[in-house]
């Protein structure tokens, strides 16, 4: 399986004994982005720059890592990566490649000393010239458990998720790594009070072992207004396939990436990014 939009390459590394990862999508030139963070705890870098109003307008490439906080230096490896092939915005210092990179934590299994840094990062991004591998408990993943709720002996596995949708020309595609304190919605099961309870007994510093975090990608042709609306899309999604949502344990948090081969309307994509979104993370319990 690969992603359906030219010019977007997906790499992994995997811890091979704790259980932790990133992720690596790398993106033609040209390519504009933005974001939306809606979850209580993130772990982010680089993300500002992305912000409309902010002047740089490309995005090279974005990481998903694990490791929490630790886990960011991971994108360290993916500028090195970049700046060999020349690519980053120009300065007079020479090309600065813009990495956004989203963490989730999974610091409480496996070895906690394991942790995705900037040569991992390194290695992830030059797996994506290889298989594309864009399910399962890898990369970024390779930690994550859904049903943080329910404790340690009860959470089951999450993992990393894909759905892409299309519209004629236009092509959405969602990668998810589901790590949350909630369950994954099938779209017919009632609001958990017994997760509700659950965090009404929470303190933030008992629970932070959360988080899910993507990045939807389209060859639709947006400026970084369209693709903040898109982001915010895909937090839509994120709502239909997790009970609960955006808690204030979780980082909840996705980047939006538009290479710009196509056109479309914003709220045409915006639409295919929930749809993708909401497959892409329950087909991580299939």
């Amino acid at each position: 399986m690969s992603i359906g939009i030219d010019g977007v390459r997906v790499g992994h590394w995997t811890d091979p004994v704790g259980e932790t990862g990133c992720t690596v999508l790398l993106l033609p030139a040209g390519t504009t982005g933005s974001y939306e963070v809606r979850g209580g705890a993130p772990a982010s870098r680089e993300l500002d720059a992305l912000d409309p109003e902010k002047t740089v307008q490309t995005v090279d490439a974005i990481v998903l890592s694990g490791g929490s906080a630790f886990g960011l230096a991971s994108a360290d490896g993916v500028m090195r990566y970049l700046e060999e092939q020349g690519r980053g915005v120009p300065t007079p210092g020479g090309a600065v490649p813009i990495v956004p990179t989203l963490s989730l934590f999974d610091l409480s299994v496996g070895d906690p000393a394991a942790r995705p840094t900037a040569d991992h990062g390194y290695a992830a991004a030059r797996a994506a010239a290889g298989e594309q591998v864009l399910r399962g408990r890898v990369g970024a993943g390779a930690g994550a458990y859904v049903g943080h709720w329910r404790g340690p002996q009860a959470r089951v596995p999450g993992g990393i998720g894909y759905a892409e949708k299309r519209l004629g020309e236009v092509v959405v595609g969602a990668v998810c790594a589901v790590n949350a304190f909630g369950d994954i919605d099938d779209g017919r099961a009632e609001i958990s009070f017994d997760a509700v309870a659950v965090l009404q007994q929470l303190a933030f510093t008992q629970s932070r072992a959360h988080t899910t975090i993507g990045a939807v990608v389209t060859n639709a042709r947006l400026d970084k207004i369209g693709c903040r609306i898109v982001a915010q899309g895909a937090h839509d999604g994120l709502s239909r396939a997790l009970t609960p949502p955006h808690t204030r344990f979780d980082g909840d948090g996705f980047i939006a990436a538009a290479t710009g081969a196509v056109e479309a309307t914003v709220d045409v994509v915006r639409l295919l990014a929930l749809a993708a979104v909401t497959e892409a993370i329950r087909s991580v319990a299939r």
